[in-house]
């Protein structure tokens, strides 16, 4: 398709033909920078009779080893880092299995192609120069603050780096600086819409544009979003391993997200088998990252399942949908756009001495927002039962989950037996949320 101002650059506009040769080029030199660079990518290619002058097809690729999150726990912080660290700018983390984060090394060439991304995303759903963008995204480590921010900034929009909480404060801002387009979570935004129902602004608000993502979310919640705020509400995917938002993005057509594999090699495969599965089947997301200089994965599985819809888009673009997430193939959960694993929570948990054999972890949703409760036995010999006592545990146990998952989580002390026993797997978690 002819590039026009409708895109933000010319390989957003590439016919299919010309992606996949352009991306078949970007993995060949993905794979050797990884081998010659990375110890780790150089002994898994090794240890199958692999080198890369070996890959000749994307189909030679699928013998490539996976990489999972568990790589990034053995080779904490640096191991999978392909250049020296006088050229890393910027490391970002993401939440790991074993209380270690995962380390993401970007360059500076790594953030200018991640700025640039992002700002195509931004641009597809008519984000532009004159907009008022406020970010209500957590900053900090996660990529989703930052990397949102980068790209309506590279746009020319005037950019707010609003965070999350102090709601209050959000919506008067919306309402003050003339706010037209939003980013952050979808149950954040309807929380954000109930209390400025309460304070009686709802219809001062001038948004035209929400971009959503980090969490799982329906048509029914879109819909409630459109209607709450008046705009157009799109959906957002990204992940901190493969630079953070900014990998798929819904069109104006909001018939599933773009991924945009000029960037991205994409794989689905059954998570049972490893073996890729048919057009039109449902499958794990499997990504490698064709332009990262820091670090160049290889066929990193993101634990995502979701379906690939390879048609054309009736928006001119050639780039593959994601039909949405439907959930995970691990226990990864997401609370609030933060990703949690209930081996974070156990290890958090085993390390105090008055916490007994047994948790569960419920989820529920108060409102608009996501709330996490662990539900903690105690050893008999420190359930006195004195209030006092209980409460200063409690308090305990809640500052160091928080100091774990940058989360605020309740804790509910009970005795011992009293959460059920299963004669299997454990059932850690109760997910009473819906969507």
């Amino acid at each position: 398709m002819p590039w026009s101002e409708e895109f933000w650059d010319r390989e957003e506009a590439l016919s299919r033909k010309e992606l996949e040769e352009l991306q078949f080029k970007r993995l060949k030199q993905t794979i050797k920078r990884a081998y010659e660079n990375v110890e780790f990518f150089r002994k898994r290619l090794k240890s199958v009779g692999l080198t890369p002058d070996d890959i000749k097809s994307f189909e030679d690729f699928a013998k490539v080893p996976f990489t999972t999150k568990e790589h990034f726990v053995e080779n904490y912080p640096f191991g999978l880092i392909a250049v020296p660290k006088s050229e890393i700018v910027r490391i970002h983390t993401s939440s790991g299995t074993s209380g270690k984060p995962k380390v993401v090394a970007y360059t500076a060439n790594d953030v200018e192609t991640w700025t640039n991304l992002v700002a195509r995303c931004l641009y597809m759903v008519g984000v532009r120069k004159w907009d008022v963008f406020q970010n209500m995204a957590n900053y900090a480590f996660f990529t989703g603050g930052l990397g949102i921010h980068m790209g309506a900034e590279r746009i020319g929009a005037v950019t707010i780096p609003a965070g999350v909480g102090n709601t209050e404060r959000q919506v008067r801002y919306m309402v003050d600086f003339g706010t037209t387009a939003v980013h952050s979570t979808p149950s954040y935004a309807l929380h954000v819409k109930e209390v400025a129902e309460e304070m009686g602004l709802i219809d001062k608000l001038k948004l035209r544009i929400g971009c959503f993502g980090a969490e799982p979310w329906s048509e029914n919640t879109r819909k409630r979003l459109e209607d709450a705020f008046g705009i157009d509400a799109y959906d957002s995917y990204g992940l901190s391993e493969m630079n953070g938002p900014g990998v798929a993005f819904e069109c104006r057509e909001k018939q599933g997200l773009h991924i945009w594999i000029d960037h991205y090699f994409v794989e689905l495969i059954d998570p049972r088998t490893g073996e890729r599965v048919g057009e039109g089947e449902k499958g794990e997301l499997v990504l490698t990252p064709l332009t990262k200089e820091a670090m160049p994965l290889l066929r990193y599985r993101t634990g995502d399942v979701t379906m690939l819809e390879t048609d054309k888009c009736s928006c001119g673009r050639a780039h593959p949908r994601l039909m949405r997430i439907f959930g995970r193939s691990d226990d990864m959960l997401i609370v609030r756009g933060i990703n949690v694993f209930p081996s974070q929570i156990e290890h958090v948990l085993m390390q105090i001495p008055e916490v007994g054999d047994n948790f569960q972890i419920l989820l529920t949703r108060k409102g608009a927002l996501d709330e996490i409760t662990v539900r903690v036995e105690v050893k008999d010999e420190f359930f006195t039962g004195e209030i006092e006592d209980l409460k200063k545990l409690q308090q305990k146990i809640q500052r160091a989950l928080q100091g774990e998952l940058m989360l605020r989580t309740n804790v509910e002390l009970v005795e011992k037996g009293s959460i059920e026993r299963s004669m299997g797997k454990a059932k850690r978690v109760v997910d009473l949320r819906s969507i």
